[in-house]
């Protein structure tokens, strides 16, 4: 939630980073946003190659495009549960969040956008006495 110094296996200096957490459905990400230029990696693959297609490219630059800071901004994301979907869903909340704390000045930008929002749609727990889903129940003998 705050800046503070990256501990790196390297040998190189310290940088700054914010670090934050994104959800949607199962999943939860980690998000480490550095300012400066590098590639976006995802559980330690490049962000294009975790999330292929040209819809997930769309997506998860979207919060960076509204923003306008594309080449000034990369991330370190880890990015555990759900699908692969919920995983992208829970990459660009915990990217959107880490801008604001980043640059205050951008929390109108991505709230309008929706990005700020946790989407609330969870699987539907099964309830006791019922078959094999939420709301399915069983079938009664019709004589």
């Amino acid at each position: 939630m705050n800046m503070e110094p990256a501990r790196s296996n390297t040998k190189s200096k310290n940088t700054q980073y914010v670090t934050t957490h994104g959800r949607r459905k199962e999943a939860v990400a980690r998000v480490r946003l550095f300012k400066g230029k590098g590639e976006t990696i995802v559980n330690n693959q490049p962000i294009a190659k975790y999330f292929p297609g040209e819809i997930a490219k769309v997506t998860w630059q979207k919060p960076l495009f509204l923003t306008k800071s594309l080449e000034k901004y990369f991330a370190n994301i880890k990015v555990d549960g759900s699908g692969k979907s919920g995983q992208l869903d829970a990459a660009v909340h915990g990217l959107s969040r880490a801008l604001v704390l980043a640059n205050p000045d951008f929390r109108p930008i991505l709230k309008k956008a929706g990005l700020l929002t946790r989407d609330p749609r969870v699987k539907e727990r099964r309830k006791y006495g019922l078959a094999q889903k939420a709301r399915k129940g069983k079938q009664s003998p019709k004589r």
